[in-house]
């Protein structure tokens, strides 16, 4: 099964997605952690997200990229496992501006899809977090621009391959599908 968990910054997303991981039950729960930290809003950040898990039995894979991840994607084969993908937007970012150069948005597109594909069968279960980003109405740069029409097109694949997608509304989860 796979499930969209989308939702703006603060939205209660994360909390939303870590219960559904509780009630599926499963054996085994990986947290597959995407977030590069810079400074201290995002240890800031990390540490509230290992606290809001804390005692719930994930083992956490502080990976920035899919691929890095796959190497080690025999530890999560599992039959009754679930992997938490936390979180989109910062896999995409990471993805485009890999290595000191920015990457476009159609490679991008097709490297994280490219993948999740490899290692979609490596767990019963995923919850991926994303992030909506595109309502604030203002006009941004070429590269931010790039970076959300990324955004949007793994949204919309992620979207569209989920049996389910649920949208967080100030902590309220609306489901789409």
């Amino acid at each position: 099964m796979i499930h969209l968990v989308y939702g703006g910054s603060g939205s209660g997303k994360s909390a939303f997605a870590e219960n559904l991981v509780m009630k599926l039950n499963s054996e085994k729960k990986y947290y597959l952690a995407t977030m590069k930290v810079f400074g201290d809003e995002g240890l800031k950040r990390v540490q509230r997200h290992k606290e809001l898990r804390a005692g719930k039995g994930f083992v956490t894979l502080e990976k920035e990229t899919l691929d890095a991840l796959l190497p080690v994607k025999e530890l999560v084969q599992e039959k009754d496992s679930t992997v938490l993908i936390e979180c989109i937007s910062n896999l995409v970012a990471n993805e485009m501006f890999r290595d000191g150069r920015t990457i476009g948005t159609e490679e991008v597109l097709e490297k994280i899809r490219g993948d999740f594909n490899e290692m979609k069968n490596c767990a019963e279960n995923f919850i991926i977090v994303s992030n909506n980003v595109f309502e604030d109405g203002i006009e941004y740069g070429e590269e931010t621009e790039n970076y959300m029409k990324a955004l949007g097109d793994i949204n919309i694949f992620f979207a569209s391959i989920a049996d389910k997608v649920t949208e967080v509304v100030c902590g309220i989860p609306v489901e789409i599908k």
